[in-house]
């Protein structure tokens, strides 16, 4: 094997890594639906195919060398097991569409699903919600994802931004890494918590002014924009991720 092989491998290999351990850590933030939704990652190196975990293990049973590798159509081009067809078409459109979806985390999630069930869906009630609020699509339930026809418009109403509410249905977040979608689902998910425990304490909640809105949308974007210095890409957060996982389920690597 010469060296730009060696490099890809290697790569792989860390890419294999990388999305084990985003299906152990959603398992243990507790936003799994038994089997169900799907994490993926774009081989390195290649547009035409993604990793995925496969269609029968638990999110916390997924390990490195678990993960199906499949091309844009979902033919299993290495690795064994079934791959979930909801997966295929949401999963397979993005990656082969969106430029900056080297990473897409889906979500069945409590909070998420609740929010996704609101008419106004996420609202800015708060710093957390704003930090993504200025970053999100709407794209309309249509029925289970099993029908190639819905791509186009899952892609047309997600346009540029980088999370998705799946209108009664889940939540999904894109990045250019792992660790970039990860820290977005992460502060979504969040945000929707937070939201659904402001609205079940039973008072009114307080709104705040428009400017305040929109200057901390603009503070958003300089802390974790595509640019940004203080939280890059969500390097640090990631870094700080595997660590839990290497001391609580160092499993994941396997």
């Amino acid at each position: 094997m010469n060296a730009p092989e060696k490099h890809l491998a290697s790569d792989l290999r860390q890419a294999r890594i990388d999305l084990a351990a985003a299906c152990r850590l959603v398992a243990l933030f507790g936003w799994t639906d038994l089997l169900a939704t799907h994490i993926s990652l774009r081989v390195p190196g290649r547009h035409d195919r993604y990793l995925v975990n496969p269609f029968g293990l638990l999110f916390e049973e997924v390990t490195a060398s678990s993960i199906l590798e499949v091309d844009l159509d979902g033919k299993i081009i290495a690795g064994d097991g079934d791959l979930n067809p909801a997966g295929t078409v949401i999963h397979g459109a993005i990656h082969g569409a969106v430029e900056q979806a080297a990473a897409v985390v889906h979500l069945h999630s409590r909070e998420g699903v609740a929010v996704s069930c609101q008419e106004q869906g996420l609202l800015p009630l708060n710093q957390m919600a704003l930090m993504v609020y200025g970053d999100i699509a709407y794209h309309d339930f249509q029925g289970v994802v099993l029908d190639d026809a819905e791509r186009s418009s899952l892609l047309a109403n997600m346009g540029d931004k980088t999370l998705l509410i799946l209108r009664n249905h889940g939540t999904l977040a894109v990045g250019r890494s792992m660790a970039e979608a990860f820290a977005r689902i992460w502060r979504l998910e969040r945000a929707c918590r937070f939201q659904l425990a402001a609205q079940s304490a039973g008072v009114p909640l307080r709104q705040l002014p428009a400017e305040v809105i929109a200057r901390t949308l603009e503070q958003a974007k300089v802390l974790y924009g595509p640019q940004a210095s203080f939280m890059p890409s969500g390097k640090r957060e990631w870094a700080a991720l595997l660590r839990r996982l290497d001391r609580e389920a160092p499993g994941y690597r396997n």
